[in-house]
C-alpha cells in the first residue's frame, strides 16, 4: 500500500526519485497520456513499512528492469501543488543518486517502462539544452549532482 492519503484539505504523497546521470544528461520518464507535456524523475510512491532506499531500488527495477546500487541520498523536496483536477497536494520526495551502471546508461530514448497501457517511456534529457522541455523537479536543471555532494533541501510552492 502506497504512503499516500486523502485529507479534508487535500492529498499527501511520500515519494522517492532517482537522479540517474550520464554527464549532464538525466534519465527521465514521461506519460504521453498526461494533459500537460512534461518529464519527471524515475521513481514513485513509498509503500507502507518500506525503507525509502528500498523503495527507490524497487521503483528503478520496475521502470527499467535493472538492478542498481544507491550512491547517496542527495536531497529532499517538499512540494505543494494543485493537480489538473484542482486537488491540493503536499508531497515529500527523497531523491537518490545511483552508482554508475553501464546497463542503465545504455537505456535508449523511448524505452517503455513496465507500466501497462499508460505508455510511460524513458528519455535522456540534456540539462544544458532543454529550454523547450518541462523538467520536473525543476532543481535538476540547476544543480549538478555529480559535483555538488552536500545534501540539499528544496521547497516548491505552486
Amino acid at each position: 500500500m502506497d504512503c499516500t492519503f486523502k485529507t479534508e484539505l487535500g492529498n499527501f504523497n511520500y515519494r522517492v526519485g532517482l537522479i540517474i546521470l550520464n554527464g549532464r544528461k538525466v534519465l527521465m520518464a514521461r506519460n504521453p497520456n498526461e494533459k500537460r507535456l512534461f518529464y519527471y524523475s524515475v521513481g514513485g510512491r513509498v509503500n507502507f513499512g518500506e525503507r525509502m532506499d528500498q523503495a527507490a531500488l524497487r521503483e528503478l527495477k520496475e521502470e527499467t528492469g535493472i538492478d542498481c546500487e544507491i550512491e547517496r541520498l542527495a536531497c529532499i523536496h517538499e512540494n505543494f501543488f494543485t493537480d489538473d483536477d484542482g486537488v491540493p497536494f503536499h508531497e515529500i520526495s527523497c531523491f537518490f543518486t545511483v552508482k554508475k551502471n553501464e546497463e542503465l546508461l545504455q537505456i535508449p530514448d523511448g524505452y517503455l517502462t513496465d507500466k501497462g497501457p499508460k505508455g510511460e517511456y524513458l528519455k535522456w534529457i540534456d540539462l544544458d539544452n532543454c529550454d523547450d522541455v518541462t523538467v520536473y523537479p525543476e532543481f535538476l536543471r540547476t544543480v549538478d549532482f555529480e559535483k555538488a555532494k552536500e545534501f540539499k533541501h528544496f521547497i516548491t510552492m505552486d
